[in-house]
């Protein structure tokens, strides 16, 4: 009986650990959501002309989600013409009221969880006074888009795998999830969809990660960039470990297949609907929130990158 006692406990000690450890680390991931909305409500009001320390993690944010020149070196904390512009074309995508100021409507709009992949795909501008936007080779039509990169037909039966990240969910419930989701586009596309048997290759890749990950593009902790996915046919895509996730949302939580049917839209090309909050491409899901269904514009959206 000795020997099966000190077995018991030693599990005991190591199940305490793990979830002291996981206690802690949702003890502490908050803090980062409400530092960022507090460092926003902090700016509240700026204006150009003025130096507000911080103010580059804004340019930041802006940049990362298509809103500034992709060849600019963002060093200053001025409010110049280049953020003002930026945040007029921010206001202007998700329909605020276009000030160029970083007003209250703008932060309630950014401490929305979200994508992390651009609203808008830039070229390098340097010319604050543009009155037009350039998108490389990017297309709308209605009010979906996407652009020009797309699996070919030899490559319409796509194969999936879960790599090797931070475990977050039970390997069953990631399968479950990620199969409703792939079948809900291979309903209305040209692909199905099947998992690669175990040790081959696969032309996607699932994985959880937290902060960098090496793909240039690290995730910020809980809060506000939900994960994200690269066009083809790189294939990969990635969740933030350090989200709250879950398969049936509480009002803090976040909905796994919402945001999976979202990143395999951008595994097959579309870019982020602009105009319909309803769309899974929209850039924005809520905490507590289903969002499963295609719309009819992530419908059209798929058929005029693959049907027309």
């Amino acid at each position: 009986m000795a020997p099966k006692l000190s077995h018991l406990l030693s599990s005991i000690l190591v199940i305490f650990s793990i979830q002291s450890f996981r206690g802690l680390a949702r003890t502490l991931k908050p803090e980062h959501r409400q530092s960022f909305s507090s460092f926003l409500q902090g700016l509240e009001g700026i204006r150009k002309g003025q130096t507000v320390e911080g103010l580059i993690e804004l340019k930041q944010y802006l940049k990362k989600f298509g809103y500034y020149p992709s060849d600019i070196t963002l060093t200053s904390s001025y409010f110049d013409d280049h953020l003002e512009l930026a945040l007029k074309t921010y206001q202007k995508y998700f329909h605020l009221n276009v000030t160029g100021n970083l007003d209250s409507s703008t932060i309630q709009q950014m401490v929305i969880p979200r994508c992390g992949m651009p609203d808008i795909i830039n070229t390098p501008s340097t010319k604050p006074n543009s009155t037009t936007s350039k998108h490389n080779k990017f297309h709308m039509v209605v009010h979906y888009a996407f652009g020009t990169q797309k699996w070919p037909p030899s490559k319409y039966s796509l194969t999936y795998r879960f790599g090797s990240g931070v475990q977050v969910v039970g390997s069953d419930t990631l399968r479950s999830v990620c199969s409703k989701a792939f079948q809900t586009w291979a309903k209305v596309s040209p692909f199905t969809f099947r998992e690669a048997t175990a040790g081959a290759s696969a032309d996607i890749v699932i994985e959880f990660y937290s902060g960098d990950h090496g793909d240039q593009a690290p995730f910020d902790g809980p809060g506000n960039q939900l994960a994200h996915a690269f066009y083809p046919q790189d294939g990969r895509l990635h969740y933030d470990a350090d989200e709250n996730w879950s398969t049936d949302p509480a009002m803090d939580q976040i909905d796994l297949e919402t945001v999976t049917v979202h990143e395999i839209g951008h595994l097959l090309g579309l870019y982020h609907s602009k105009d319909h909050p309803e769309a899974i491409m929209y850039p924005t899901t809520e905490r507590g929130s289903k969002k499963r269904d295609l719309s009819q514009d992530d419908i059209d959206g798929i058929h005029a990158l693959y049907y027309n």
